[in-house]
């Protein structure tokens, strides 16, 4: 290491700022991984600040000329605003936002009858929530292989699961979990084990991660707290089971051949204040046998909480003693665990220490033979836990036996390989599996590569979540952006390609090849009731109070030069685009009444208002579409 006083100001300023990081976040955890802080394993980094050797070289391959397309597809979870976010890679351009759990005014989302019947609403038509924190985006599978199905992303605030089709990008279901807050971590299964012929995502499951009581009648005694493991049916969107389980959950990951699904616990103490939740030195990776717990189900041995009808089978340690009928496995993992992430082998679940400078690796066919007898305990499960750095927290992998673990506190990403580490934790001493580290800017969180969690891991591009950007980009404040990076894995050496600012407070994401879905372009109008689907269906239907308006809109004009309402009329209008051509969207505003909604090429809409203010209101198209867009405008008179 250079001699302090040697180093220019720059490289003395970033050596500064990261012993100012480390230490902050080291006084703000705990001291029990103090000791490590001045380890270096092999491999150890430059000064903070210093460019990656090629970094010239790689910087070049995100920037694509005009009218290239990108090669992958990434979904980013957008936080809170409750969407998810739609990105082109290598180039990093943000492509599309899909709204899920709160309102979004371009589209008109929480503001269409359509939406708001998805996002649930109030007996007066308001929508239920308006808030939401979005954090684990994971599509559907086949054969190991996304399939460009489905997406799922959760709400951790009000415990929320929606559904995206991926053949038009849209949200078209959430539900709602029950006796469950903090929901967090989500996954699908990779196949049904029930049924072997079965090689895709029938369910999604999902970590509860705030232990409440079961009722929840608000007692202060945490001791009768519990979690709850759920999962959803991937057609219906119904909560089919769920897992009374000890301690919580964080994430989740699944197994391929689909007879395995887990969480990592950081609080096995089931403590209600955060000294309590880290005075274990070890915590617990949490398996469930999926099939087990169907059959128990079926065999009606569950019972139900509260209102719920969802049957709640019983997975904690007392009564999961014998591994033989066992419904879980409660693997002992160093501290308080930030992530479990399987491998694309299929060998592998490894978890990630946070409080521990670790990683752990589990094997899934040892945890097999543990429920099958075949193993004297879970823990016999584990085949290597290896030092990696201070703050590990999530992994991902490229495809060619080595994984990548963020190290919050170092700011870095860490290269291993996991048969090397397997190895080293066998008692070979010479098995050196720290292959690179990579310091990013700062403070990283998730993590994903291309491809990574499926058996096509291709090995091509790492993007890493920073949570602090300080000096990246143009200050605009107190409140920064977050810095999120795409790096070059397809060498023996990470190489730092771009930065990328984002709108706090996104988590984590999929990058997939963009072959494997097969986006629509432009909307089918049989799969509307409502549709118009003519210009000549348009009209005011009138039924008492109650008032249908249909419309249709064909660039430069609605189908309807005006119409009239009378004051207090219950008003539903219906629009239907008739334009064919893609990209042809059209937008429908009615000013004082707090309607904008858009509707893509052959998509009807509606909305429904009280005409309780008189006037002329002039209607008009909100996305530019024509030479005469601005002409594109009809009167609604409410005499």
């Amino acid at each position: 290491m250079k001699d302090e006083k040697k180093l220019t100001s720059e490289e003395s300023s970033g050596l500064g700022r990261r012993r100012f990081m480390n230490s902050a976040a080291l006084a703000g955890l705990t001291l029990g991984v103090a000791a490590c802080a001045e380890k270096k394993s092999d491999g150890a980094p430059a000064a903070a600040g210093s460019a990656p050797a090629a970094a010239g070289h790689g910087g070049n391959a995100s920037h694509l000329k005009p009218g290239e397309l990108d090669s992958y597809y990434g979904l980013w979870s957008g936080g809170h605003t409750g969407d998810v976010r739609v990105l082109g890679l290598p180039s990093g351009r943000e492509i599309l936002r899909i709204p899920c759990f709160n309102p979004d005014a371009l589209v008109g989302w929480g503001i269409t009858n359509e939406s708001k019947k998805v996002m649930g609403t109030k007996a007066d038509g308001s929508l239920r929530y308006t808030v939401a924190d979005t954090h684990h985006v994971h599509a559907s599978y086949k054969d190991g292989n996304y399939d460009g199905r489905y997406a799922w992303v959760n709400d951790k605030i009000n415990s929320r699961i929606a559904r995206i089709r991926l053949d038009y990008f849209v949200c078209d279901k959430i539900t709602e979990l029950p006796n469950v807050q903090g929901f967090h971590g989500i996954f699908p299964d990779k196949a049904d084990p029930v049924d072997p012929k079965i090689n895709y995502t029938t369910r999604v499951f999902c970590g509860g991660e705030f232990a409440i009581p079961l009722p929840n009648t608000g007692t202060e005694d945490s001791s009768k707290y519990r979690s709850l493991f759920s999962c959803v049916d991937a057609e219906t969107m119904e909560v089919r089971w769920q897992v009374l389980i000890d301690g919580n959950c964080d994430l989740v990951a699944t197994s391929y051949d689909g007879k395995l699904a887990a969480t990592n616990q950081y609080n096995t103490e089931m403590g209600a204040k955060y000294e309590d939740m880290m005075s274990s030195e070890r915590d617990a990776c949490l398996f469930f046998n999926v099939a087990r717990i169907e059959a128990a189900v079926k065999a009606g041995k569950f019972k139900t909480y509260g209102d719920s009808k969802v049957p709640v089978v019983d997975g904690t340690r007392d009564s999961n003693k014998d591994p033989k009928t066992a419904l879980t496995a409660y693997v002992s993992v160093p501290k308080n665990p930030h992530g479990v992430n399987a491998s694309p082998d299929a060998k592998y679940f490894i978890c990630a220490g946070k409080l521990s400078p670790t990683a752990t690796v589990i094997e899934l066919a040892k945890v097999l033979d543990y429920f099958d007898g075949k193993l004297e305990a879970a823990d016999k499960a584990i085949v290597a836990e290896v030092e990696l750095g201070l703050g590990p927290l999530h992994t991902a992998f490229d495809g060619r036996g080595n994984a990548f673990t963020t190290l919050f506190l170092d700011s870095q990403v860490v290269k291993w390989n996991v048969d090397a580490a397997i190895k080293f934790h066998a008692g070979d001493k010479s098995a050196k599996y720290v292959v690179d580290r990579l310091d990013v800017q700062y403070q990283p969180g998730h993590l994903n590569a291309s491809q990574s969690e499926t058996r096509a891991a291709d090995g091509k591009y790492l993007a890493v979540g920073c949570k602090f950007s300080k000096d990246r980009f143009l200050p605009v404040g107190p409140l920064h952006p977050e810095n999120e990076q795409l790096i070059d894995i397809s060498g023996d050496k990470m190489v730092l390609m771009a930065d990328h600012p984002v709108r706090g407070e996104p988590h984590d994401f999929i990058i997939f090849k963009r072959e494997l879905v097969k986006p629509k372009q432009v909307y089918n109008l049989e799969d509307f009731p409502l549709a118009v689907k003519d210009a000549k269906e348009s009209g005011v239907e009138r039924n008492g109070k109650k008032v249908t308006v249909r419309l249709t809109s064909q660039a430069p004009a609605f189908s309807m030069r005006e119409f009239k309402l009378k004051k207090g009329d219950e008003v539903t209008l219906i629009l239907t685009n008739l334009d064919k051509v893609e990209d042809l969207t059209h937008g429908f505003a009615i000013p004082k009444y707090n309607v904008n909604f858009i509707v893509n090429p052959l998509e009807t809409a509606s909305v429904s208002f009280v005409a309780d203010k008189p006037g002329v209101f002039w209607c008009y198209c909100t996305h530019f579409c024509h030479a005469l867009h601005l002409e594109m405008r009809t009167r609604m008179i409410v005499e």
